[in-house]
């Protein structure tokens, strides 16, 4: 019994010497949390301050360029792009600093921190499933529930990136908040004829989309890398703003697929009008679904045409320039 008693009183002061240890390792951590708390504070009041005498210099450097020459015009050139490295700099630097959130998450996620202080459902095989093996409303309305899902859930990636300072497209982001609405449409038409008329293009076209997406990841990503690489982007940038003549040949790979897709948009757009015009037409869900398809056709193909003529006009000014 002795040694059963000594056993346990060993043990509990092997506890308590751990305990001790824990506590002074939370005790370093509370005081580390709160130095970074105040220093993020810190570089954000500074980041505020140093922005606003930025602006000012900038104002005053574009009042004087117009009434200046010759060297003292070099000159404030040369302060202009100190400037813009400048900007630079602060948006790297923010990227890693608490902001405040946007209306959406604030909705979504309440008034949480979502800065990220460091560095997809299988839609594919499921749209295969339903599309080539199985012919269930059950598995389709499983697929649905994924795309809203998952469009959901790229609306709060998107805006939490956002938050950290990335520089995505709104219209992509919009697109998005479409897509997941068109899910959820799809989710509540009921089975019956101008479903199962519709049901195999829609598939089809979402087996399309996803192997789409995939094509475009990899080319996004390949072209972020290099360059980050090159210090030429931001950290939580997810889609290219500039150019390099080097994407050519992953771009003009690629830009025939998305054309196709947008023109697929228009086609389901097209087809589900005229089913709406059928007279035992009697489902809201065609004309909604029409109204979307419509609208994604829209959006996408002149935000595609608006990027590359963008990127067009700044491959050509290059040379000129160099």
């Amino acid at each position: 019994m002795t040694q059963v008693l000594t056993g346990i009183l060993e043990e509990w002061k092997c506890l308590e010497d751990e305990n001790h240890k824990l506590q002074e390792t939370h005790r370093m951590y509370l005081q580390k949390l709160d130095e970074i708390s105040h220093l993020q504070n810190n570089c954000t009041s500074s980041i505020s301050r140093q922005r606003k005498k930025l602006k000012e210099t900038s104002r005053l450097v574009k009042k004087h360029s117009k009434k200046s020459s010759g060297e003292a015009l070099t000159t404030l050139e040369g302060l202009k792009e100190k400037i813009k490295t400048r900007e630079h700099v602060f948006s790297e630097m923010e990227a890693f600093l608490p902001k405040k959130n946007g209306v959406y998450l604030s909705l979504v996620l309440g008034n949480v921190n979502v800065t990220l202080l460091s560095k997809q459902a299988n839609l594919l095989l499921l749209s295969v499933v339903c599309y080539v093996f199985v012919s269930y409303r059950f598995l389709d309305a499983i697929l649905n529930f994924l795309l809203v899902w998952y469009y959901c859930t790229l609306t709060i990636r998107e805006s939490i990136l956002i938050t950290n300072g990335s520089r995505i497209k709104g219209w992509w982001v919009f697109h998005h908040y479409i897509s997941a609405f068109l899910s959820g449409v799809m989710l509540t038409w009921p089975d019956g004829t101008l479903y199962k008329t519709f049901r195999n293009q829609f598939l089809a076209y979402s087996l399309y989309q996803s192997f789409v997406q995939c094509l475009q990841c990899y080319y996004q990503s390949g072209c972020l890398y290099r360059l980050r690489a090159l210090g030429e982007r931001h950290n939580m940038d997810l889609t290219v703003e500039g150019f390099q003549s080097w994407m050519w040949k992953g771009l003009t790979f690629l830009l025939p697929f998305l054309f196709f897709g947008h023109f697929w948009q228009l086609f389901n757009s097209l087809s589900l009008f005229r089913m709406a015009q059928l007279p035992d037409c009697k489902e809201w869900q065609v004309l909604m679904c029409g109204l979307c398809f419509l609208l994604l056709f829209l959006g996408n193909f002149s935000t595609t045409l608006a990027v590359v003529r963008q990127k067009l006009k700044g491959r050509n000014q290059k040379p000129k320039s160099a």
